[in-house]
């Protein structure tokens, strides 16, 4: 099976990806992030915005478009309601990643086994699985800044390059900017590029700079045209979401400057390979090329600092950084898999034991999650249940008799097939979590009635709803309704800004619409989610 997955590595890795999430990631809830996504992407089909994108109507200038085009494509091919369409293409963009760090990894000088690794190591990775759902623009930010690099890469190799590597690099830096602004310029291409420059020491002088710089250049122009267009078109709105985004930056979420320190704990599954990797005097006489390992070492270090100086931090920005960290961890497994037959030091494979029996104790162990939590499992979901505890357990099994066995590359291929395993099988089982009281604003979207709503109602309802819900302001003045009679939706963290239309209108309460699929009392129970309807008439 290995050799198969070694013959075609591209395709494996594509597998990976598809296997693992393509066909359940539908069981997870819409995230507010991806909600605003999918509500843009929706309008840009109804109403035509596809370069002044709105979401609910209002200007939504805070994120370029391409990433909700993209989205926009495949709601126009599948359907706005379905989810698993409109997740498919950051999934896409997510085995991207891994296929460059692939084809990079192998122009770095690296055999094909161990950039094969690299590629599976970042797509296993705990947060660039989650950034595909949390925040769906970033892995599109990433995924084409990644691709421009691998064509930077092939042009600092050689002094005369085909112009097609120029051209690739130009149009695929420009849609880097056009997902997420200079979000990744800024933290993958600044830092992979003092990262060569340290390790390579590369030749060239002045006109390779010049070079550089041009297409740099070029690049930044062809990404911001948008930016530019909507700064003409509508200056006034553009300028107010420009200046609450940038004050921001220095004013929301600040964090000191060691909040990030902790960043390879976000690789999931590889914390301790991750951190033995940043090992630097360790890892010097062990790796089998310095040079490249020199490379990504310095990549990731100079990444986390770059993100470091700015005062506004989210664990999620660390993304980009788990890139770089792949590579690195992938030297320390390629040395495991070459020399952990002759290491005989107990301070160096206790740490691997540790590491990897861990995760086989997790798999052996599974089906324990049945008897400590209050999922109800009845008919196909049972039957799933019990084939992926008895996958998981012979997979944990193995894990333990190729660790006594010392044959590394088996037991790195069988933590791949885990997460296979926990993503196919496993996880749809989230979707008979479901609290009693969920009920979807869906129903409300053929109801007869007018619906409008107070400020706080959030994005995941807008989507879920299907269609654009007018606000009704109740502080700067209310917003009159034509008819005499509709529905109001308020969410449940709205402060008695219902009361202010009492003096104008007969309120009813009718009902509450709950989209949380978690439990309340639970971390995941979110109340943004909670909505109350009501009913408003005209007083006579």
């Amino acid at each position: 099976m290995i050799k198969l997955i070694e013959k075609y590595p591209i395709l494996s890795l594509l597998l990976f990806v598809i296997v693992m999430l393509g066909f359940t990631i539908d069981a997870i809830p819409v995230t507010i992030m991806e909600a605003r996504n999918f509500i843009s992407a929706r309008e840009m089909l109804t109403d035509d915005n596809w370069i002044l994108t709105t979401m609910n109507g209002e200007a939504r200038y805070q994120k370029p478009p391409l990433p909700t085009w993209i989205t926009a494509f495949f709601g126009m091919l599948f359907g706005m309601k379905s989810v698993l369409a409109l997740r498919w293409p950051a999934l896409l963009f997510m085995a991207s990643i891994g296929i460059s760090t692939y084809l990079l990894s192998k122009k770095l000088k690296l055999d094909k086994s161990h950039s094969l690794i690299n590629g599976f190591i970042v797509l296993s990775s705990f947060y660039v699985i989650g950034i595909i759902i949390e925040a769906p623009w970033d892995i599109y930010t990433h995924g084409f800044m990644l691709m421009a690099l691998y064509q930077l890469f092939l042009m600092f190799q050689k002094q005369k390059t085909p112009i097609r590597h120029s051209l690739l690099f130009v149009l695929f830096m420009a849609c880097s900017i056009l997902s997420k602004g200079p979000v990744s310029l800024y933290v993958l291409f600044l830092s992979f590029v003092i990262a060569y420059s340290v390790a390579y020491k590369p030749k060239g002088g002045t006109l390779h700079f010049l070079k550089l710089f041009s297409l740099l250049v070029f690049g930044i122009v062809l990404g911001g045209w948008w930016y530019f267009h909507v700064r003409v078109a509508d200056p006034e709105t553009f300028a107010a979401i420009t200046e609450r985004e940038t004050s921001n930056w220095s004013s929301y979420n600040v964090r000191p400057f060691y909040y990030y320190w902790s960043f390879f704990v976000q690789s999931g599954l590889w914390t301790i390979p991750a951190f033995l990797s940043l090992l630097y005097p360790y890892m010097n006489s062990r790796v089998s090329n310095l040079k490249a390992y020199r490379f990504s070492f310095f990549w990731t270090i100079i990444a986390v600092i770059l993100l470091s100086v700015i005062p506004e931090k989210k664990s999620r920005y660390l993304m980009p950084v788990l890139i770089p960290l792949a590579l690195n961890i992938g030297f320390y497994i390629e040395y495991l898999v070459r020399e952990f037959k002759n290491i005989s030091s107990k301070k160096e494979t206790f740490p691997v034991y540790f590491s990897f029996g861990l995760i086989g104790c997790i798999a052996c162990l599974f089906w324990m999650i049945w008897f400590f939590s209050n999922i109800a499992l009845t008919g196909t979901l049972l039957i799933r249940f019990i084939i992926s505890a008895l996958i998981l357990l012979v997979i944990g099994f193995y894990i333990f008799k190729f660790l006594k066995q010392k044959r590394m590359k088996n037991v790195f291929y069988l933590i791949i097939g885990f997460m296979l395993t926990i993503g196919l099988i496993a996880l749809p089982i989230a979707k008979s979590h479901i609290q009693d009281d969920y009920k979807p604003v869906s129903e409300l979207i053929n109801a007869g009635v007018p619906l409008y709503s107070l400020n706080k109602v959030s994005p995941e309802a807008i989507y879920n709803y299907g269609d654009k819900i007018a606000k009704i302001k109740t502080k700067d003045g209310i917003l009159i309704p034509e008819e005499n009679e509709f529905n109001l939706l308020t969410n449940k963290e709205d402060p008695n800004n219902i009361k202010a239309l009492s003096k104008l209108y007969h309120i009813i309460f009718l009902a509450t619409y709950d989209l949380n699929t978690s439990p309340k009392n639970t971390r995941a129970h979110k109340s943004r989610l909670v909505n109350q309807l009501y009913r408003l008439s005209l007083k006579k």
